[in-house]
C-alpha cells in the first residue's frame, strides 16, 4: 500500500511541525512538555535542512530539540507531536 502524498501545506518537515508547535502552544501546552516523535527520515531531513536558522535546531547531551521541542527518533510510522494537557 502506498503512503498518501506529503500535505501540499507544508514543504518542509520543520514547516510542518513549527506549525503543530506554535498551535499547541497557542492551545496553553508549553514545549517542555512537547515531545516530537518523528520517523528517521524525518529526522535526517531536519538535520540535513540547510534553511533552518541555526538557533532553531540544537544537540546537547545526545539529545536533539527543533524549536526548544525534544526529538524521540524512530519507533513510528508516521511522525507526530505528542503533549500532555496544559501546565
Amino acid at each position: 500500500m502506498k503512503r498518501p502524498p506529503p500535505d501540499p501545506r507544508y514543504s518542509t518537515t520543520a514547516d510542518r511541525f513549527r506549525g503543530e508547535i506554535e498551535k499547541a502552544e497557542a492551545a496553553g501546552v508549553t514545549r517542555r512538555r512537547m515531545t516530537l516523535q518523528l520517523t528517521l527520515s524525518d529526522v535526517s531531513q531536519l538535520r540535513r535542512d540547510r534553511s533552518l536558522p541555526v538557533k532553531d535546531i540544537s544537540f546537547k547531551d545526545g539529545e536533539m530539540r527543533y524549536l526548544g521541542v525534544k526529538i524521540v527518533p524512530g519507533g513510528v510510522s508516521e511522525s507526530q507531536l505528542n503533549y500532555k494537557g496544559r501546565e
